[in-house]
């Protein structure tokens, strides 16, 4: 094992399969001569060239498009968006052209194309910049939707994205790119669709992704005090979810909470709540409670955001209330 960054975890995984596969090539903007906008493709275009590590304009719509037409004619895209706030610049192709064209063109056509990026808040960037989507591409048949927490899960799920016949949405975060982490330096993959438990427990599941499940482990950490054990799944893949490993859980617990940094209408969590009540409902002990972020969009002032964004203090609450403590 070696420790890495988040962001070479993600420059491990594109140069690795780049190096086997001459169709795969990385596109966006600022990420041949600047290395990336967060420096997760640094030393790509040394390695692979222009013609494989290629700077765009700035026209997610365009580059989109033509990273989805490349795709129906045999190659395997890589699409950076600097944040997938300015993919709904492109959302048009990626919801009506790379998600449906298998459908559309009676099999004919497989998208190979992985859409990468930071999601979600950053600090004081405020509403248009710190919005998160995964429940709005999950939403759409035809897409995966990959939210990796670590730098191990973030290699071994995009060499999985990158090898995919199907378009995947790869959702990074801005304030993990300097997370480090264990990695092997072996060959290893992670399937899509698989959770993982990242802290077993007996008295609450605890489910999260992405970021945000940080501030699970953190409450977790202060409920042990309390004796209060909890059990953190990792979903990683928000679609194809793994609903065995949460209803699993939940069977054993007999009590959810899900954290999750979107607005608390129509999102990942309400799926989650959805499934759980439906096929785990004799098992549940408490109504099921989600964290989201308040019904707002992201404040800038400093104060504000910080009651806008879930924390490990929601957690504990959350968890001591479904516990009736």
């Amino acid at each position: 094992m070696k420790t890495i960054q988040f962001r070479e975890a993600i420059q491990q995984a594109m140069s690795e399969e780049m190096r086997k596969d001459d169709t795969i090539y990385l596109m966006g903007e600022e990420v041949a001569e600047y290395n990336g906008a967060y420096k997760a493709s640094k030393g790509m275009l040394d390695e692979f060239g222009p013609e494989r590590v290629i700077d765009t304009p700035i026209s997610e719509l365009g580059f989109s498009g033509i990273g989805i037409g490349s795709a129906m004619n045999g190659n395997r895209p890589i699409i950076e968006f600097m944040t997938f706030n300015f993919a709904l610049v492109g959302i048009d192709q990626i919801i009506n052209n790379a998600a449906k064209m298998r459908q559309m063109s009676g099999g004919q056509f497989n998208i190979p194309i992985v859409f990468r990026g930071p999601t979600g808040s950053a600090g004081q960037l405020a509403a248009t910049h710190s919005q998160a989507f995964e429940s709005w591409f999950a939403n759409c048949p035809g897409l995966k939707v990959v939210v990796p927490s670590n730098p191990y899960d973030a290699k071994g799920l995009l060499k999985s994205a990158i090898r995919d016949n199907d378009p995947v949405i790869f959702m990074e975060s801005e304030q993990m790119y300097g997370d480090k982490g264990e990695v092997p330096e072996e060959e290893y993959v992670i399937p899509i669709g698989v959770a993982d438990i990242k802290r077993e427990g007996t008295d609450v599941t605890i489910v999260s992704f992405g970021k945000i499940i940080k501030e699970a482990y953190i409450a977790a950490d202060e409920l042990e005090k309390e004796g209060i054990s909890c059990e953190i799944i990792d979903l990683r893949t928000v679609r194809p979810m793994d609903y065995e490993a949460i209803l699993k859980s939940v069977k054993k617990t007999n009590r959810l909470v899900i954290l999750e940094e979107a607005w608390p209408f129509g999102n990942v969590a309400t799926e989650i709540t959805y499934q759980v009540q439906e096929k785990a409902f004799d098992y549940l002990d408490a109504p099921i409670i989600k964290i989201n972020t308040a019904d707002t969009p992201a404040p800038y002032s400093p104060e504000l955001f910080k009651n806008w964004l879930p924390n490990s203090e929601d957690v504990v609450k959350a968890v001591r209330k479904v516990l009736y403590k």
